[in-house]
Order: C-alpha cells, then sequence, then structure tokens
C-alpha cells in the first residue's frame, strides 16, 4: 500500500475558502417545482447543504402557461404557476437563477421540441412578442416582489444554444436573442442583472463578449456548463470511454479558461456533474462523491457560483422513473434517500472559511485543511477516472505548530460507509419500496462519526487514515487552548 504524506503548519494565515458550490443547485423543469416531493426534498438540501439558489429549464414552456390565448390581437399572460414556485422560494430562503426558457409556441417560429415534456427550442418569430413577454414577467415580480428583491436574482438567456438539441437557430440568432432580452430587463430597472451565453461545454465566451462590448449590451455575469465528458473522443462513445479518455482535473482546467476569458465578470457555472449521461450508474455510488468533492474544491476560488447539476432524481428529461437507484442526476434519489455525493456536499458545507496551504503530492490522493475557530478539518479525497490507475492508499497528515488536540474525529463515505445503493442490492435491488425499506436504506446513508488516533508531540499532531478507491474522508481536529 502506497504512503503518502501531507503537511500543514498551522501558523500561517490562510486565504478564503469561498463555497461557490453552495451558491445554486440545479434541478430539472419548472412545473416539477409545484410537487410537494420536489419540495420537501429542495428545503432538506437548503437546510443541511446551504444551497441558496435554484436553476430549472422551461419556466416560460407552455405547461407552466405563461402565455393563455391571444385575444383581440393581444397576448393574455398568466404567470400564477411561475409564482407559485417563486413563492415557495423565497419560504424557504431560497432565490431563483431564473433561466430564461423554453420558446412558448404561441411566439415560437418552429415545432422542434426537447425531452419528454416537449420545450419548444426554436427562436421567437418575432422578437418584439418575445421582448413583450420578458417586459411583462419581469415587470411583474418587480411589482411583486420588490426591486430590491429581483435584483439579488439572476437572469440566464437560454440554455445551450450552442446545441442543436437546444437552440435551432445560429449563433447570430442567439446573441440577438441576448440583445433583445438584456435590453428589456435592463429598461425595466437598470439594477436587475443579466448573463449568458449559458453554452454546453464552456462555448461560446469569447464571441459573446466582443458582440456584447461592441454593441455596449449588458452583461452582468457569464455563465456555461461542463462536463468531464464534453467533447472527448467521439460523440458515439459510451460514458465510460468518455470518462477514459478524458483526463483527472480537466474540469479545473477549463474553468480556468473560462475564467480568463471572462476578465473581471463574475463567472456562474450553472451545470455540471460527473458525467452528462442521465442513467449513469456512477451517479449513485461513491465515486460521484469523489470526484465532487475533489472538483468542487478545485473550482473554488475561479467561480463566483458552481452549480451541480441535480440536488434530485425527480426529474423526466426522458421519463419519469420508478427505479430507486437508476444513474440519475440527483443528489436525492426519488424517495430523498441521500447518494454518497449527498454526503460529499454536506462534509463539503462542514468545512470551514479558512484554506490553509498543504504540502504533498499523489496521482489519485489530494489533501484539503480548514480552519474555523479551534476546529480544523482534513478533508481527503482518493479518485480517479475509469480505466486509470488507482489503489488503496494510506495516508499521514502532519500538523505543525498546533496546541494539544481536544479530540478528533472521522467521517468516512466508500463503499462500505455512507453508501445506500450497497445496501439497496442487498435487499435484491427491489424497483418499488416501501416504508420499511426506504428506513433501512436511508441509515445506511448516513455519515457517521468515529473517533479516531492521534499523536501530539514537540507541537506537531499526527494522523493516519487508509483510502479505497474513489473515497473521501474528513479528519476533524479539536483544538485545545495554545
Amino acid at each position: 500500500m502506497a504512503v503518502v504524506d501531507f503537511r500543514c503548519d498551522l501558523s500561517q494565515h490562510g486565504t478564503e475558502l469561498v463555497h461557490s458550490w453552495e451558491h445554486c443547485v440545479g434541478s430539472c423543469h419548472a412545473p416539477l417545482a409545484l410537487r410537494s416531493d420536489w419540495q420537501q426534498q429542495l428545503r432538506r438540501c437548503r437546510s443541511e447543504l446551504g444551497f441558496r439558489f435554484v436553476r430549472f429549464h422551461g419556466l416560460l414552456s407552455d405547461d407552466v402557461g405563461p402565455i393563455v390565448t391571444k385575444r383581440h390581437g393581444e397576448f393574455v399572460y398568466s404567470f400564477f404557476n411561475a409564482d407559485r414556485i417563486i413563492d415557495f422560494l423565497l419560504s424557504i430562503g431560497m432565490r431563483p437563477f431564473v433561466e430564461l426558457s423554453f420558446m412558448p409556441a404561441a411566439l415560437a417560429s418552429g415545432s422542434r421540441t426537447v425531452f419528454h415534456y416537449h420545450g419548444n427550442v426554436t427562436p421567437p418569430r418575432d422578437y418584439k412578442q418575445w421582448s413583450a413577454l420578458i417586459h411583462a414577467i419581469v415587470s411583474h415580480w418587480v411589482e411583486r416582489y420588490g426591486v430590491r428583491e429581483v435584483a439579488q436574482w439572476f437572469f440566464e438567456v437560454w440554455n445551450e444554444p450552442n446545441l442543436k438539441a437546444f437552440w435551432t437557430g445560429s449563433q447570430k440568432d442567439y446573441f440577438k436573442l441576448y440583445r433583445v432580452t438584456a435590453e428589456t430587463i435592463k429598461n425595466i430597472h437598470p439594477s436587475l442583472r443579466v448573463g449568458g451565453p449559458a453554452t454546453a461545454r464552456d462555448g461560446w465566451i469569447g464571441e459573446f463578449l466582443q458582440f456584447c462590448d461592441a454593441r455596449h449590451v449588458a452583461v452582468d455575469f457569464v455563465t456555461t456548463h461542463h462536463y468531464p465528458t464534453d467533447a472527448l473522443g467521439h460523440e458515439d462513445d459510451d460514458t465510460e470511454t468518455q470518462l477514459a479518455n478524458s483526463r483527472r482535473g480537466i474540469l479545473r482546467e477549463w474553468t480556468q479558461n473560462t475564467r480568463r476569458r471572462a476578465g473581471n465578470r463574475p463567472v456562474y457555472y450553472t451545470e455540471w456533474n460527473s458525467s452528462s449521461n442521465s442513467r449513469d450508474p456512477r451517479h449513485d455510488e461513491p465515486y460521484a462523491a469523489a470526484f465532487a468533492a475533489k472538483t468542487a474544491l478545485e473550482a473554488s476560488d475561479l467561480t463566483q457560483g458552481y452549480s451541480f447539476w441535480t440536488f434530485t432524481d425527480i426529474f423526466e428529461e426522458n421519463y419519469f422513473p420508478s427505479m430507486p437507484f437508476h444513474g440519475g442526476f440527483g443528489l436525492l434519489n426519488l424517495h430523498g434517500i441521500a447518494k454518497p455525493v449527498y454526503r460529499a456536499f454536506e462534509l463539503l458545507h462542514g468545512l470551514g472559511q479558512e484554506r490553509l496551504l498543504v504540502d504533498g503530492m499523489h496521482d489519485t490522493l489530494n489533501a484539503w485543511v480548514t480552519r474555523a475557530n479551534d476546529v480544523v478539518k482534513i478533508l481527503l479525497v482518493n479518485h480517479a477516472l475509469p480505466r486509470h490507475p488507482i489503489t488503496h492508499v494510506r495516508a499521514r497528515v502532519h500538523l505543525s505548530r498546533s496546541p494539544k488536540p481536544a479530540g478528533a474525529w472521522v467521517e468516512r463515505i466508500d463503499e462500505h460507509h455512507a453508501n445506500a445503493k450497497r445496501r439497496w442490492r442487498r435487499l435484491g435491488a427491489p424497483e418499488y419500496l416501501d416504508e420499511r425499506a426506504v428506513d433501512q436504506l436511508d441509515r445506511a446513508s448516513r455519515v457517521t462519526r468515529r473517533a479516531c488516533r492521534w499523536t501530539w508531540r514537540e507541537r506537531q499532531v499526527g494522523l493516519a487514515l487508509g483510502l479505497p478507491p474513489h473515497s473521501v474522508a474528513v479528519l476533524t481536529l479539536k483544538l485545545g487552548s495554545r
């Protein structure tokens, strides 16, 4: 077994650890936000994981009903369903990251749709009609909630217009849509925030900003998406092959490039996950926890928001599932059972706001040290992409210039800890769960604390821990008086 040493001097002045992964989280499409189970799960995520915004598709689609009909040459609007959604978010201390999509059929230039719920992805037939809708709904929210509240929201124009599946128009058409939308919103009140291009694969950012700067179009923030399966190998490769052709840390590389292109503008990633496959079994397994913990921390100093896609498996882009563990994007499954990746976000949420420099390197094992008052946390992640080498590793952590600890404990996520899917398989992998099975899986999903041994000599604390492949562990050290 390989042994890796990490060293951290506790006398140093650390830097701020920005919890950018807590800024926002994704969901499927707007009508699901009217479901009581969706609301219950989001309330839990807000309480336990600290998410502040939520983003979803289709707030302008026909199944939400913003345009009812046309009477006497004028459109009749109804924002009742949209208001109910936002009322709920505000009631739990969250806000919307408003994705302005998809095209209402009454405004659409074509009939092309996407997903099971038929979101229309064509440009508007008449951009003045689109502008009128945007003006009507945003003005309504300003009147209903007040400009000081709505100015804290984000208005993002469309979703992934650089993919034909989501936008049948050209890049030029999207830039026009953005310009019309941004000008409409800013004419309502200049404090309202609007941004884009909401692209897949970190695309169009340079061209988009060049267009907006040349025409003096407001861009208050830059948004884009990425997954480690993006543009690596052939499009028809299976998910494992795409990931095997990727490389460790590639999302940080792409984020650095986006940060550079965005200049001084805030950057918000409004989608990311361990793969873009909505039926990837790894989403339900410790693999995703290790990937997410490492990726979120690597992006924390580069973005203002890094929104995981998604918080729940209550999700119906292709169909509404019934299998408890089917590889969905969510942190929580259909029954609200926490996946290992949910527990990773729970551990991340508990990290301090001060990040300390750590010495030590390994091909698959990473270590971060944070501090909050007299509590030091060491987060360890052992992760590699599929078909890349990874083994069980033993980490030794040395904390110098430390007072004597008052206690220490460890929390783990791996194949044998906080892994509800493993328990589900032992139950026979039932498709439908009764109350007893849900309770068993919930208990199997929980992170438990275990006391861990430490040494203290000449003001140096030593701790050691073995980490199997695709695992996350947090060592917490309660320090005594100096």
